[in-house]
């Protein structure tokens, strides 16, 4: 296929406004068409406010178009967890070996970055259209302005990019054999904040991810550089406690004395916040094929949504584009090659870290303050600092590698029943960090 061919994406968020840099960097002449209007002159949200945790795989997307510099300016290192017990104490917890660390980001701040970037290599960006359709036999978009005007648009590529509630996935399903699910959890999640210091600093240690796991519910916190901390309460929405239950503001802030003592000093606008920010849901999306014809192709959250809890929605959206220029380059820009490749090689990839993200949102509310747990981790860094080639934990696989994470996730499960059988060692608590553990960690592995 001729790169001149005509482009067109839908979304201009994170992986619509990296997926305009990839294919302009070959040549393509690409137009991205977005919904919302431009939230760099209107000053809007970028949708959910949740901040991101960029990773590995994050930069690596962002390095491959020269943008990692760019938001490295306004990207907070985070180098472990800072768990808030109920009593007030803290324990902390390293990510990985010095020097790694995922980075706090402005979901906003970072989309209006890469927007810029997006218009600097030559992409054009129409804001206010939104997608009434997908005539996927003709590869035509309707499009709808904010007058409500209709207009049409032929593309030869068409790349949903359009997140969670896919205007160009909804097309998709009514395509023969085209399988969709969609799982909401049980929980939901509020934004609230911890304002800076009088003086501009922080009220909580800067360089960590803050969490209050309270066993079915947490609330965590994110630094950002103006010395505030992005806070997001993970909540049920009915039962008790529950949004539904805490439905005036004495009982808001009752509940947050008895439960999250320490948060509650930081947070002066806690009840105004509470009942001005939406209470939103939380949803998986699996669907396959992710693409139609090999001219219509889906991309990111709108292939893929996951929950927030492995901090891995944006990343994984960004190896896609990482991925998808792999392919591009591999097969010189025959899309007949590229796109059956791209759905087989990213699908498992996908399944892999939506299962992984629910997996830790268990751990992080439920599991990152018990002995046993924090027992477990210091038996794994062990065998990982003596024995980096034989063991990575799960967590710096996905956070710190490139390991496909359908593989990551195989070998989390192997670590897993190996670690079972070393807890239940006797007395494990005190020789945990004996020769005889390593050892029989050792064989196990082998």
């Amino acid at each position: 296929m001729s790169k001149e061919k005509t482009t067109a994406i839908l979304g201009a968020g994170l992986v619509g406004s990296l997926l305009s840099g990839y294919l302009k960097k070959h040549g393509y002449d690409v137009t991205i068409y977005e919904r919302r209007s431009d939230m760099r002159k209107d000053r809007i949200s970028a949708g959910r406010s949740i901040n991101l945790a960029l990773s590995d795989r994050g930069w690596r997307g962002l390095e491959g178009v020269g943008l990692a510099d760019a938001v490295r300016k306004v990207a907070i290192p985070m180098k472990g967890r800072m768990i808030h017990n109920l009593d007030g104490s803290l324990t902390y917890q390293p990510y990985g070996k010095e020097g790694q660390a995922i980075y706090s980001v402005s979901r906003g701040g970072l989309n209006c970055v890469m927007m810029d970037e997006a218009e600097k290599l030559g992409a054009k960006i129409v804001f206010n259209q939104k997608c009434k359709g997908v005539d996927l036999n003709t590869n035509t978009i309707t499009l709808e302005d904010e007058n409500s005007k209709v207009s049409t648009v032929q593309a030869d590529l068409i790349f949903g990019s359009d997140g969670a509630f896919s205007a160009v996935r909804n097309e998709m399903m009514s395509s023969e054999r085209f399988n969709y699910s969609q799982q909401y959890l049980e929980h939901g999640y509020k934004e609230l904040s911890i304002p800076p210091t009088d003086d501009g600093g922080f009220h909580l240690e800067k360089n960590a991810l803050h969490i209050w796991p309270r066993g079915g519910y947490m609330l965590i916190a994110l630094p950002n550089p103006d010395g505030s901390f992005t806070c997001t309460l993970f909540f049920p929405f009915k039962g008790s406690p529950s949004f539904e239950e805490l439905d005036s503001p004495q009982k808001v802030v009752a509940f947050f004395k008895e439960v999250f003592p320490d948060a509650l000093d930081l947070m002066p606008n806690l009840e105004k916040e509470y009942f001005e920010n939406p209470t939103s849901s939380l949803v998986i999306v699996r669907c396959y094929p992710w693409t139609i014809n090999n001219k219509v192709m889906l991309i990111g959250d709108a292939a893929h949504a996951i929950v927030p809890f492995y901090g891995q929605g944006m990343n994984a959206g960004f190896e896609d584009c990482v991925d998808l220029e792999k392919l591009l380059i591999k097969h010189n820009n025959d899309w007949d090659a590229i796109m059956p490749e791209y759905q087989q090689m990213r699908k498992p990839a996908g399944d892999a870290i939506a299962d992984l993200a629910v997996k830790n949102f268990y751990e992080m509310r439920d599991l990152v303050g018990q002995p046993e747990f924090l027992l477990r981790k210091k038996i794994e860094g062990m065998i990982y600092d003596n024995h980096p080639d034989k063991w990575v934990p799960l967590y710096s696989m996905v956070t710190f590698s490139d390991t496909p994470y359908h593989k990551a996730l195989a070998e989390g499960k192997r670590q897993e029943k190996i670690m079972d059988k070393i807890m239940a060692l006797p007395e494990i608590e005190s020789k945990w960090d004996s020769q005889e553990v390593q050892d029989s960690i050792l064989k196990m592995l082998s």
